[in-house]
């Protein structure tokens, strides 16, 4: 199955909030859903996740669980994302297999070429836009650069427009040749827009695009 366009992330003040919004994300056609939560022990971030599987599963929603790729196989999450500071692609695909989504964070053109290298599913590229969701922020990356970035590696791996997209972003950010968008304050705001968003997407070039990834 092709991986969906849209992601959306998990928000909240505390677990439960985490596990209100991804059912309202859900309820309002959420196609894919990143856990996300950081400051949290690996037992809460589990328990939490089980619950996260059971909300998704009922709505035949995928799961991604941020970092957490051991509790990824042990929930049968969808997949993991990986951010730049998190366990090596390759290792965790080793640990997974290939019927695991991987996803990995890039903030460069070199970023990319690496997990190009260790065979990830897709690249979340960005931020492209300033966001309050996650500390440490890299360099924002100007549309010209997202630009340059798709044209050297479209074609040879998905890639996902994050960091702070908003609705008024999308279209000007879609014209560069990203795959999808991940979204969380935007969405969290108004689960609403989930809709809109996905009406921007199906109306792009993207949604005309073949990809056939191949499998080692």
């Amino acid at each position: 199955m092709p991986l969906p366009q849209l992601h959306y992330i998990s928000q909240g003040n505390n677990p439960e909030e985490h596990l209100q919004n991804i059912q309202k994300a859900c309820t309002y056609g959420a196609e894919l859903v990143q856990l996300r939560m950081k400051n949290e022990s690996e037992e809460s971030v589990l328990k939490i996740a089980h619950e996260a599987r059971a909300i998704t599963a009922h709505f035949q929603t995928r799961l991604i669980i941020n970092d957490y790729y051991k509790i990824a196989k042990e929930v049968k999450a969808d997949g993991v994302h990986l951010g730049q500071m998190d366990e090596d692609p390759a290792k965790v695909r080793e640990h997974l297999g290939n019927a695991f989504t991987i996803g990995g964070t890039a903030n460069t053109l070199e970023d990319c070429q690496s997990l190009l290298k260790k065979q990830v599913d897709y690249i979340g590229l960005g931020p492209f836009s300033f966001t309050t969701t996650k500390k440490n922020l890299s360099p924002i990356i100007p549309l010209e650069e997202y630009q340059r970035i798709v044209n050297e590696i479209n074609g040879k791996v998905l890639v996902i427009g994050i960091g702070g997209i908003t609705l008024e972003d999308a279209p000007k950010i879609l014209k560069t040749g990203v795959y999808g968008l991940a979204v969380s304050g935007e969405i969290t705001k108004d689960f609403s827009k989930i809709q809109h968003f996905h009406r921007l997407l199906k109306g792009s070039d993207v949604q005309e695009q073949v990809w056939n990834a191949p499998k080692n």
